[in-house]
């Protein structure tokens, strides 16, 4: 009958007895064993089937030397197929004796079982164990041995020699798995130390990073007596960018600025970026003051070339502040707050230029600060007004509406106007609730003013390209026109051709939503973008608006005249009106009226006034009651003006 029990393992026998192999392999060779011939006629007679007795199967192989055995093991471990267990002979003359055959093979191999078999009893099994030290892996049979005694080894011995083989594959498997899981987690504590360090956008070191950079900067210089200067930037109207462009588009920008701005830093020097648009340079061991001011000319320079974005030319420039220790301060927090003074009054003085701290700088700083605060709090307390700059017809001078601008009435320093207060609301992120708070109040006055009797004075409202982009615009609108219960048609916003063009296709969809509403739309500052005439045919607008920039020289510039002719033609072929801004002459103004410009605003005929000196200009002009009623020079032409809803009738 076949043996299907499985193979327990490989077993090798080393013993320079031959006859001793073939006992071994008497044992283990057969799968079971004949009954003697009397129980087998026994079961015969009884009708007794014979029954054979099953043994585990092994592999087995013979070396007749110390020598030959080990270099079996080593063929076994090449081969991965090493031996469960080996039957050792103590003494084979001439070669290795038991105990130096069994040191051998536990060299190559010390997981292998081992089983001494011996005929003499001139060995102190105790100091044999003693030099093995393995004592977990022998066992010690006396020659002549019984076949029982030799099966019970091999049975237990290759069972505890294949469990301690899957304990060891799995402790293998768990140290891989904690191995890749320990060095991920080393990965990713040193991204997370690195993260904690670094800017996320830029890979520049952050203000953690850089903090620690100039307290072994300052260490350094007051140990080798050697200055250094920290220079820092603040890129000048980036949030015009981000409005115009998307926050994605302001990343590329700070990105690339970062890049350019890295190329320029020595080894020794320190880059950092502190947030926004602000970056520093820590440049080490300056010999004297116009070392660090030479370094923030390199980085003009290489921020001079333009950075393409969405297809288009983007030039950068930024204001930098240097301060320099030990001078200009002896602590991190002095010198940082030092160096932004500096940079704040160069971006004071024009930006794109390089202004060294001096004394009294710190103090128009926390002015500054101060001013940021009361500017949080001034709308709650009603401080701002709305100033009015009349629109002039050119032909007839008769005013056909009204520029509303916002004023800051400070308690302390008095009327303050846009120019000052207006990038400050952009970069502390209220220019949306001013913006708002700037159409519910121009359409409330044009709904006054009408109820006095005025009933076509439209206002016009200034919108920034946050607004234009990412505010709520159109219910602002909506919401401010119900309030007030205003006609649409008398409420104007004007947007600037460089927002526009940011985003042509998001522009259509929102000026067609704006025409929609009946609300009249101005392109501001007209000719100073890059408007191509396929977008400038598709935006429903009603009104081009030349820059003051044109107008300026328009007497003594032959270019400018042709360049405000080219744009009256343009509107009108599409059927637009022309307002010009910036009028302050009458030769201006008749030039501009030879011209065939439809409007102006501007000094010649009055600066933006308050409500009430407003409202005289028009009571001054309501002598021509025709002149105040809805002319055709003032009629929109927008292209969905179709969709705009019908204004009622009055009775009779």
């Amino acid at each position: 009958m076949p043996n299907n029990l499985p193979l327990l393992g490989r077993v090798l026998v080393i013993d320079d007895n031959r006859a001793i192999h073939e006992d071994f392999h008497k044992i283990f060779g057969c799968a079971a064993e004949p009954e003697s011939e009397l129980l087998a006629a026994e079961r015969l007679l009884l009708g007794q089937a014979a029954t054979p007795v099953s043994r585990p199967a092994f592999e087995i192989d013979s070396a007749l030397q110390g020598e030959e055995g080990v270099a079996r093991v080593k063929q076994a471990l090449a081969a991965e197929r090493p031996y469960a267990l080996a039957f050792v002979d103590m003494r084979m003359p001439p070669g290795w004796d038991g105990l130096e055959t069994i040191e051998r093979l536990w060299a190559i191999d010390p997981n292998v079982q081992v089983v001494i078999c011996s005929a003499h009893s001139d060995y102190d099994w105790v100091e044999v164990v003693a030099r093995l030290d393995h004592s977990d892996k022998l066992l010690v049979i006396k020659k002549p041995f019984e076949a029982i005694e030799v099966l019970q080894c091999a049975n237990a011995l290759t069972r505890k020699w294949e469990n301690e083989r899957i304990l060891r594959r799995q402790v293998e498997s768990l140290e891989r798995v904690v191995e890749a899981r320990t060095k991920g987690l080393e990965a990713a504590n040193k991204q997370l130390r690195h993260l904690a360090s670094h800017d996320s956008l830029t890979g520049l070191p952050n203000r953690v990073l850089l903090d620690d950079r100039l307290a072994q900067a300052v260490a350094r210089a007051e140990r080798d007596g050697q200055a250094f200067a920290l220079a820092m930037f603040d890129l000048d109207r980036f949030k015009l960018v981000n409005d115009s462009f998307g926050h994605r588009a302001g990343d590329e920008l700070l990105k690339e600025v970062a890049h350019r701005l890295a190329g320029i830093a020595r080894n020794t020097d320190t880059l950092a970026r502190l947030g926004g648009d602000e970056f520093v340079i820590v440049i080490d061991r300056i010999v004297q003051r116009e070392d660090a001011e030479q370094a923030a000319r390199r980085a003009v320079e290489a921020l001079q070339s333009p950075i393409r974005l969405g297809g288009i030319d983007i030039r950068v420039s930024a204001s930098i502040g240097i301060a320099i220790f030990p001078q200009d301060g002896k602590s991190v927090e002095t010198l940082i707050a030092n160096a932004d003074a500096a940079m704040y009054c160069a971006k004071q003085r024009g930006r794109n230029n390089i202004q060294y701290f001096a004394p009294g700088m710190n103090a128009v700083t926390q002015e500054r600060v101060k001013l940021e605060s009361e500017l949080h709090a001034a709308l709650g307390l009603r401080q701002f007004e709305l100033h009015y700059q009349p629109k002039v017809d050119t032909a007839t001078g008769v005013i056909h509406g009204a520029e509303a601008l916002v004023r800051w009435r400070h308690p302390e320093h008095g009327l303050i106007l846009p120019a000052e207060f207006i990038p400050m609301a952009e970069e502390c992120g209220l220019i949306d609730s001013i913006g708002a708070w700037v159409i519910r109040e121009g359409c409330r006055q044009a709904r006054d003013w009408q109820l006095q009797g005025v009933p076509h004075m439209r206002v016009a409202v200034n919108l920034s390209a946050f607004q234009f982009r990412h505010g709520n615009l159109l219910q602002v609108i909506s919401d401010a026109l119900q309030a007030a219960e205003l006609d649409p048609q008398l409420l104007e916003v004007e947007i600037t051709e460089t927002a526009l063009m940011s985003d042509p296709e998001e522009s259509v969809a929102i000026l067609e939503q704006l025409s929609r509403m009946g609300v009249l739309v101005s392109v501001d500052d007209f000719g100073t973008g890059y408007s191509s005439m396929s977008y400038l045919r598709r935006f429903p607008i009603d009104k081009l608006k030349i820059d003051r920039g044109f107008i300026n020289e328009l007497l003594s510039r032959p270019d400018d005249v042709s360049i405000v002719k080219a744009i009256v033609s343009l509107a009108h072929s599409l059927q637009l009106k022309v307002v010009a801004e910036g009028v302050e002459t009458p030769e201006q103004r008749e030039l501009l009226k030879a011209l065939g410009c439809d409007q102006y605003q501007g000094f010649c005929f009055s600066p933006a006034v308050p409500v009430a000196e407003f409202t005289a200009l028009l009571r001054s002009s309501q002598n021509n009651t025709d002149a105040m009623a809805e002319r055709a020079t003032d009629r929109t032409y927008s292209k969905l003006a179709v969709y705009r809803p019908a204004k009622p009738r009055t009775g009779g």
